[in-house]
């Protein structure tokens, strides 16, 4: 028995610091969150009990996260530099990649959602949720808001930066992009630039030290109400990435369609593969 689980460590190290990379990943790509990835990594509640209660988790839960923390720092800043020169150079092509890796997350999502199972209140939140983001990117598109990246909107990337790593399907593309302030974030992270990584890390510190309790406790209490409100905050905050416009060409359209077919099949196999890995 023991000399069964000493052979199955390196394969568990090796595939926490996999999962450690895509979720930094997807905390960094647009539309996708980190707190989805953990969530179906299996990883997310162990990662909220830590940051809520640091010091009663401590011994318990750093030793099996250190590798999915290095993997993560991989992830994020590894791919920062490669994603920014994608989104300038093929920015639809990518976001149609992004999509489809969402699109075939939400089956698995949608699951976890329902782990708890499902009341009026759950289908109440996701619809209200669901809404409230049309609402608000549809808003921000008609009145065309952008702003001057300076160090207080940096703060804000932080904050929401933090929140789609503790809130599962949060992503913090969702305003970031919208508001013009995506893509010199990714830049400046990708470039190791300080003006940038400080105010970042310091709204991002701050998100989690008075925000990672209350999530894990509604999270806690009202699991399926709060998941039910993510999963319509993804489909809506999906739905408003589509690049509509590029779709009007019949060669960029079937680039864009290939690209979603690529991202649904990656996310799928994910999805599978985790479904048959179990790492304790």
């Amino acid at each position: 028995m023991n000399k069964k689980q000493h052979t199955n460590n390196p394969l568990q190290l090796i595939i926490r610091i996999i999962q450690g990379a895509l979720i930094g990943l997807g905390a960094v790509l647009p539309g996708i969150s980190g707190g989805v990835l953990s969530v179906i990594f299996g990883i997310y509640k162990p990662i909220m009990e830590l940051l809520s209660n640091p010091v009663r988790h401590f011994k318990t839960h750093v030793p099996k996260l250190i590798p999915v923390i290095i993997g993560g720092a991989i992830g994020f800043l590894g791919v920062a530099n490669i994603l920014a020169f994608f989104l300038n150079k093929y920015p639809d092509p990518s976001v149609c990649l992004f999509i489809g890796l969402i699109g075939g997350m939400l089956p698995s999502l949608f699951r976890e959602a329902g782990e708890q199972g499902r009341t009026r209140g759950s289908w109440i939140s996701f619809l209200v949720c669901m809404c409230f983001i049309f609402a608000l990117l549809i808003g921000l598109r008609m009145t065309s808001v952008e702003v001057t990246p300076n160090f207080f909107w940096y703060l804000f990337c932080g904050f929401c930066l933090a929140l789609s790593l503790i809130a599962p399907g949060m992503s913090f593309s969702t305003l970031l992009m919208p508001l013009g302030l995506y893509t010199p974030f990714v830049d400046g992270i990708g470039h190791f630039d300080m003006s940038v990584l400080i105010p970042g890390g310091i709204g991002t510190v701050i998100t989690v030290i008075l925000f990672a309790k209350a999530v894990n406790a509604l999270f806690d209490n009202y699991y399926s109400i709060a998941f039910h409100g993510i999963v319509g905050i993804v489909i809506a905050a999906t739905i408003m990435i589509i690049p509509v416009e590029s779709f009007l060409s019949a060669d960029s359209a079937i680039v864009n369609l290939i690209c979603m077919a690529v991202g649904v099949i990656c996310a799928l196999a994910l999805d599978k593969f985790n479904s048959r890995v179990k790492v304790g």
